[in-house]
Order: structure tokens, then sequence, then C-alpha cells
């Protein structure tokens, strides 16, 4: 299959109409480049704080509640994208209220050409999250048994803890997706080192998708910074320094990569290193090590 990742920059719009002429866009570009799977990064949904007005958009609480009042559009949109091209579509992150929780959760939404396929929460919240914007986070670890593989979700920081994917690759898993959203070149270097070590450890493939550019109208996300990338393991059969495809730092549109299933099932199973099966053997060092 062929694997797209946005380096997404956000945009002001006057009404809905232009968002959708703007999603329809960027979907119809990675289509005729032949994708089938399409990466969107975390809080790309934040633009449509700018429907309700600058003062709206400026305020980091008015603007979460703001982007949740379009959520059911935002959906109807994705679900025809994905039937239009057949394709699958992770829709840019937002704020959602989710079952039980009090504050806005972290959510990215997974489309198939059949609707809605499911979504995962963000996991670990970083310090602006818990600090400054009291995102909550969710609960469970997600993987989607989809006509293009088993896929999961690792959203900007949850990318850098190996459990997470870990507990994913126990599930099947075979595609990381890695939206985010950092302000700083350090950031993004975080986000990008966890996604080539998920790679890397889960024997997968790693597909980067990140916020770029500066919005200065939109509280939150003011300054972004990163590189669209897709990455797998430096095995044989994969290129040596486990890049498959990158972007040029803070260059918006898309970059894709012809990913092979049945190569990443031949490299867990027959690799040059064996990292998948021999996960397990940490546990019974960590042990032996710790009663000495």
């Amino acid at each position: 299959m062929k694997i797209a990742c946005a380096a997404y920059s956000l945009d002001q719009f006057s009404d809905f109409a232009a968002y959708q002429a703007k999603l329809t866009h960027w979907v119809t570009q990675a289509a005729d480049q032949g994708a089938e799977l399409l990466v969107f990064p975390e809080y790309g949904a934040m633009e449509l704080a700018s429907l309700g007005g600058a003062a709206v958009a400026a305020d980091l609480e008015a603007a979460l509640h703001d982007v949740m009042r379009h959520a059911s559009a935002v959906q109807d949109l994705h679900c025809a994208l994905a039937q239009r091209f057949e394709v699958h579509i992770l829709g840019a992150s937002g704020p959602a209220m989710a079952d039980g929780i009090a504050r806005p959760v972290n959510r990215a939404v997974l489309y198939g050409p059949g609707g809605v396929i499911g979504h995962q929460d963000k996991l670990i919240m970083t310090r602006f999250e818990r600090e400054d914007w009291d995102i909550a986070p969710g609960a469970g670890v997600n993987v989607f048994d989809t006509a293009l593989g088993k896929l999961g979700v690792l959203i900007c920081y949850d990318s850098e803890f190996p459990l997470l994917a870990r507990a994913m690759v126990e599930q099947g898993a075979e595609i990381l997706l890695v939206p985010s959203t950092t302000e700083t070149i350090a950031g993004y270097t975080r986000v990008k080192v966890g996604a080539m070590a998920r790679a890397l450890e889960g024997q997968c493939v790693a597909a980067h998708a990140p916020l770029v550019g500066m919005a200065d109208w939109c509280a939150g996300v003011e300054e972004n910074h990163g590189a669209a990338a897709i990455y797998g393991p430096p095995d044989a059969g994969w290129p040596e320094d486990g890049v498959l495809a990158m972007a040029a730092l803070d260059a918006p549109g898309w970059v894709t990569a012809e990913v092979d299933r049945a190569r990443i099932a031949q490299t867990r199973a027959d690799g040059v290193v064996l990292g998948v099966r021999h996960w397990p053997e940490q546990y019974a060092r960590i042990g032996q090590r710790a009663t000495r």
C-alpha cells in the first residue's frame, strides 16, 4: 500500500465551506498520488476555532469548545471523502468529550470507505496539556483491523513511551500512526526519535504527520515545527537508516512511501534481529538483576 503523511499548516476560515474545500484539496492530492492511508497531524482541528471569530480563537478554553461544536460536520466530511476516494484517513486530532470524563480529551478518529472505524484518545499528557490546556488522558490502546492491515495510533508524546506501542504490537499492530504537534525543533526531534524507536522495537512501520508553520491567531498552536516522514526497522529489505521517506523540515505537503505488509511479517519472523520475539526476555533479565 502507499501511505501519505501530511505536514499540515493551519488556516483561518470565514465559514465551514472553506474548511471543507481545504480538506477536500488535501485528500484529493494524496489520492492522486495513489495513497490509500492518509495521516493528518495532532491538533490540526484547532483551525476550526477561527470559525468562532478572532476573540474565540485567541482564547484557549473558548477555542477548545468552539472546535468541538463542529464535530458532527467534521465527521460527515471525512466519511464522505474516505468513501469518495476509497481511502483510509486518520483525521487531524482535536478536543472531544469522552464518556465519564469532565474535561476534553485529545482524540484522533480513523475513517474508512465504510465510515468511522474507531478512535484513539491520547494517553500521556504533555506538560502544556496538563498545566495550560487541562486536557484529560484517554484510557486504553486500540488496534484497528482494517483492509490495509492492523493500525495503531500514538498521538505525539505517546510515541515516546515504548510500552504503549508494545501493547499495540502485541495486539497485532503492523503500522503505527504518529500525528504530532511540537512548537520547537527539540520537541519535533523527541517525537521523531520516538517514532523511529517504536518502528525498531516493533519491527513495523511508523508514519509521522506533524503540524507545521505559524498560527499566531490560534491559542495553543501558535508555532509548529516538524517534517513528515515514514519509518521502518533498519533491517534486511528496509533502508539502512530506517527512513522510507522524509520531507524537508517545516515544508507543508504530503510525503508518501510504499509499504509491504509481507515485508513486516518477514522481518518479524526472520529478521537480522528479532526484537518482537525477544522483547519478553527483558523481564527475566531485570528480575535476575533485581535479586542480586
